[in-house]
């Protein structure tokens, strides 16, 4: 049975870390990246809008962290974004979602209770 993502409910990374990644994943040298949601950082790489400043948020969260968020962006996100993992995704603790929950009060994502059952159970 699979349940929605606890990033839904989340969207701590996306106000708490700066998004940077390689110029050549913006819309105008042929990745996805939307170029008007872009900042450059140096010669070769670009940082989402929002994100290049503090407070930190990216332009393309969509509504309340800890709350209900989406990506404005999703199918157009930048490899930065889609190689991030909520903790326990893959059965393992991310420190660096911890890290962005906490800095909102957010308490870190604990291991749903029917993996760790067939964990121990194969």
């Amino acid at each position: 049975m699979s349940e929605a993502s606890p990033c839904l409910s989340c969207g701590a990374c996306c106000s708490h870390f700066r998004v940077s990644f390689f110029w050549g994943e913006c819309a105008s040298a042929g990745g996805s990246v939307p170029d008007d949601l872009v900042a450059p950082i140096s010669p070769s790489r670009v940082a989402m809008l929002g994100t290049d400043c503090k407070p930190t948020r990216c332009v393309g969260l969509v509504g309340e962290v800890g709350s209900q968020v989406s990506c404005a962006i999703y199918h157009e996100r930048s490899s930065t974004c889609r190689e991030f993992e909520a903790s326990w995704t893959d059965g393992l603790a991310n420190p660096d979602c911890d890290a962005a929950r906490a800095a909102f009060g957010l308490a870190p994502l604990e291991p749903r209770f029917d993996e760790l059952y067939f964990e121990q159970s194969a």
